[in-house]
């Protein structure tokens, strides 16, 4: 195949999707507090910064700020927030029970895992920001 050509030429390795978010500290709190990322490197010290990086393993995230301090609306913009649900990050992970009874526990409101019409177990919620989150894994052979 033609890709296939091309990708032998030079090595890409691995990917870091940007997230716009609200308010940082929110959601930071969510993806290193409540799912376990790890900061790996930001704009500045603390939690209130502009721009981070973060990583789960092999899953690197960055998030930045929507709006500089100084601009930042007193709430989110409910049209702005409404187009996240465009986009979905998929995750592998292979109990999702764990992961659901993680997340009631952190008093997150979430459904709980479906099976879904591919044959695998997902669970499916939203970030602070409105972009969805799936944790899935292949259901055995029945």
């Amino acid at each position: 195949m033609e890709g296939e050509e091309t990708l032998a030429k030079f090595r890409i390795e691995g990917m870091a999707p940007l997230l716009q978010v609200y308010d940082m500290p929110i959601s930071i709190h969510f993806y290193r507090d409540v799912l376990g990322f790890k900061v790996v490197m930001s704009s500045g010290e603390g939690d209130d910064v502009d721009w981070i990086l973060m990583r789960l393993g092999d899953i690197e995230l960055m998030l930045n700020t929507a709006y500089e301090r100084e601009f930042r609306p007193l709430h989110p913009e409910a049209e702005r927030i409404s187009v996240h649900r465009d986009t979905t990050l998929y995750f592998g992970c292979p109990d999702t029970d764990e992961l659901y009874n993680h997340m009631i526990n952190n008093e997150l409101n979430v459904n709980k895992p479906e099976i879904t019409r591919y044959n695998w177990k997902a669970l499916t919620f939203e970030d602070p920001d409105g972009y969805l989150l799936c944790f899935h894994w292949p259901l055995p052979n029945s």
